[in-house]
C-alpha cells in the first residue's frame, strides 16, 4: 500500500475485497420488502397503487410487510415505545428492502410519509435499521405527471443510507387509473409499476448478503459505535 498518505489511518484503510463482494454463502430465504404510502384517505390513491406494489413482489418472490401509518404520531410528538413507532422500527429492521409511495402534495412528497421516515432513525445504537438496504421510490398525482416527488425521497434514501435502485414510478392524474375495486388499470404506467418492482427484487438479492460491507465506512471504522449514534441523534440538535 502506498505510504504516502500522511492524514489516513492505515490501520482502518483498506482496498476493496472482492471475496466479500461476493460472499460464498448466501441467503436463500424470500427478499423481505417492507412497503410504506403517504396518505390516510379512505380511497388513498399511494395505498392503492402501494397494494399493487405487493401483489407484484409476492408474484417475484419476495416477502412483503406494509406499514399502516394511521395513527402514527408526528415526529418527536410521542415516546418512542408508543406502539406504532414500535411497530414501524420492527418492520424497517426486519426489511431488507423498502418501497416508499408518496402522493405529491403542494409540489412536494406528503407530510405523512416524511413523518414515517422520520420516525426510523439513522442508527438505535450501534443498529443502522436503513443502511444498505434497497429502496423503490414512486408517486401519484392527481394532475399532470410529476417527478417532484420521488427526486425528495431519492434524497431522503441517500440520506439514509440506503441504496435506490435507478428506476421509479410517478403515476399521473391517478383517480382515472384504478377501477372501482381498486386495481389498476392495464397502461404504461402499470407497466412501469411492474418494472420497478422487478429491478427492485433483483438488486434486493443483488446486495443483501454484502449489505453491511458495502456500506463500510473508512471514518466511521475509525470511531466508536457510542461516538457514531451521538453523532446523529437528532435530539442533541
Amino acid at each position: 500500500m502506498n505510504a504516502k498518505l500522511p492524514n489516513v489511518d492505515l490501520a482502518c484503510f483498506a482496498r476493496p475485497d472482492l471475496e466479500r463482494l461476493h460472499p460464498r454463502e448466501r441467503a436463500t430465504h424470500a427478499p423481505r420488502i417492507l412497503l410504506l404510502y403517504g396518505s390516510v384517505r379512505e380511497r388513498s390513491y399511494s395505498r392503492l397503487l402501494t397494494e399493487e406494489a405487493a401483489r407484484l413482489l409476492h408474484a417475484l418472490g419476495a416477502e412483503t410487510r406494509t406499514f399502516n401509518p394511521a395513527g402514527l404520531p408526528l415526529p418527536d410528538g410521542a415516546p418512542q415505545d408508543h406502539p406504532k413507532v414500535t411497530e414501524l422500527r420492527g418492520l424497517a429492521a426486519w426489511s431488507e428492502g423498502m418501497v416508499w409511495t408518496s402522493p405529491e402534495r403542494h409540489g412536494a412528497m406528503s407530510g405523512i410519509l416524511k413523518a414515517q421516515i422520520d420516525w426510523i432513525p439513522l442508527s438505535l445504537g450501534a443498529v443502522r435499521p436503513t443502511q444498505g438496504k434497497t429502496l423503490a421510490v414512486m408517486e401519484v398525482s392527481g394532475g399532470s405527471q410529476s417527478f417532484n416527488a420521488v427526486n425528495q425521497m431519492r434524497v431522503l434514501g441517500r440520506w439514509m443510507r440506503m441504496l435506490t435502485i435507478p428506476n421509479q414510478s410517478s403515476v399521473a392524474k391517478a383517480f382515472l387509473e384504478f377501477d372501482e375495486a381498486g386495481r389498476m388499470k392495464p397502461s404504461a404506467y402499470y407497466e412501469r409499476v411492474v418494472d420497478v418492482m422487478e429491478e427492485l427484487v433483483k438488486f434486493t438479492l443483488l446486495t443483501r448478503d454484502s449489505a453491511a460491507y458495502l456500506v463500510d465506512r473508512y471514518s466511521e471504522r475509525r470511531e466508536s459505535a457510542e461516538k457514531f449514534s451521538a453523532r446523529v441523534n437528532l435530539r442533541s440538535i
